[in-house]
């Protein structure tokens, strides 16, 4: 006797419930909690934002440098600060769509769990698709978000015209300390085989490397003693130190998962459907410094 298909909330989806949108919970357990985890951009640390439309937050303020000493019983002067702004999610945004499609035989005769696979399936396309605009240099902010590589009046570029080595990343991370980010807070967001070249790269003549393994540590490590995200979803021959505390990511409120019975009835197949909307920008782009002409 098959078993019916469990979402990640534990409610079956029959003949009864197919083809209705998953309850709030159930999208959370199944897609939203998942991708923060699986999307490189997304576990990178940005500060995210649920909103139901569009979203308003002041950049950083312009510092005030007239600001004195006072004395005692002196008039306090007032600060007017001048306060940027930032848009996310205009009505105009496009959302992140997919149809992930199944055979009814599958559904019946899977020996794994159908609903984790599928999960995996869906949290894995719609974290590729965010990683790819978030971490490229397209989109215009307004249908598509803005990739990192894009954006506009951030810190000063470090032209790389090479291998990427530690003394390119020490220069970046001085441009970012000299614009008073935290430097606890810095990553660094580099491609495959540019952390391999950076991690091959040797110090003194006797072939010792330039950075040293951490042997109780696993994983990729940090570098100048700031984390680091590699993904090829960046572009070929660039990378960024960035300050991701200083980015926001806006959520829509209510991305849907929805079970398709019928539509693909004449193939006995069923399909699981999800509508998800995200934005992104810097609150302070300088907090960003872009990596370029990074070569093998």
């Amino acid at each position: 006797m098959s078993q019916p298909i469990v979402t990640a909330a534990g409610s079956p989806v029959t003949t009864a419930t197919g083809g209705t949108a998953l309850t709030s919970t159930q999208v959370a357990n199944l897609l939203t909690r998942p991708l923060e985890a699986a999307s490189y951009f997304l576990a990178s640390g940005p500060r995210i934002f649920d909103s139901a439309g569009p979203l308003r937050l002041p950049s950083a303020p312009v510092e005030n440098t007239t600001l004195a000493f006072t004395g005692e019983a002196e008039l306090i002067p007032e600060e007017t600060p001048t306060f940027g702004e930032v848009t996310l999610l205009p009505s105009t945004m496009k959302s992140v769509k997919v149809i992930t499609r199944y055979s009814n035989e599958l559904a019946r005769q899977s020996v794994v769990a159908l609903e984790a696979a599928l999960r995996d399936r869906l949290v894995r396309d719609v974290a590729n698709k965010i990683d790819r605009a978030a971490f490229g240099n397209a989109g215009d902010g307004t249908t598509e978000p803005m990739g990192l590589f894009k954006w506009a009046n951030t810190a000063a570029d470090v032209a790389v015209g090479g291998k990427l080595t530690v003394d390119k990343l020490l220069i970046a991370q001085g441009t970012l300390l000299a614009e008073n980010v935290d430097p606890n807070s810095l990553r660094v967001f580099i491609r495959p085989e540019d952390y391999t070249n950076l991690r091959s790269e040797k110090a003194t003549a006797d072939g010792r490397y330039q950075l040293q393994p951490d042997a109780t540590k696993g994983g990729v490590g940090t570098v100048l003693g700031m984390g680091v995200t590699v993904t090829s979803h960046i572009p070929v021959g660039f990378g960024a130190v960035c300050d991701m505390s200083q980015v926001a990511v806006a959520r829509d409120l209510a991305p849907s998962v929805m079970v398709l019975t019928e539509r693909y009835a004449d193939y006995d197949e069923q399909a699981i459907r999800v509508v998800a909307r995200y934005d992104w920008k810097p609150i302070n782009p300088k907090g960003i410094v872009k990596l370029t002409g990074i070569t093998k």
